[in-house]
């Protein structure tokens, strides 16, 4: 798999609001754009470290997968995913897919940023919610 970095670190949070004074106050990291993503009921604020970014994730709505996530977690945040960016999302799904790894999307499909995104089930990657995102 063409792996070439980490792209982003995904954080659940309740309110993206309540945890920047920690990402850009405290931390320093420049907050460069929020997005709703509808479709998968989220909103996600964009933060820079180097090369890669945090991206806070706050639901948009009660049966978000995110709101979900946060549920299990005692409504804290936790870190919901890694991402790494990939030259070719379908070849490194195609590659998983084909070394016996379940994946929750067969094709990529669009997330925030307009990137194409696919995730690989957590009961495969040692409980880790790993994303491969590929940059166009």
């Amino acid at each position: 798999m063409d792996i070439k970095k980490i792209s982003h670190i995904g954080i659940a949070v309740p309110a993206i609001e309540d945890h920047l004074a920690l990402y850009s106050g405290v931390l320093g990291l420049e907050l460069t754009g929020t997005e709703v993503v509808a479709d998968q009921k989220v909103k996600v604020a964009f933060l820079t470290v180097g090369e890669s970014r945090i991206e806070l994730l706050e639901p948009t709505s009660d049966d978000s997968p995110i709101k979900k996530f946060i549920d299990s977690k005692g409504g804290k945040p936790a870190v919901h995913h890694i991402a790494y960016e990939v030259s070719d999302v379908e070849a490194a799904l195609a590659e998983a897919k084909e070394k016996g790894i379940r994946l929750i999307d067969e094709k990529p499909r669009v997330g925030a940023g307009g990137v194409q995104i696919a995730f690989m089930h957590p009961k495969a990657t040692g409980g880790v919610l790993i994303e491969l995102c590929e940059q166009h």
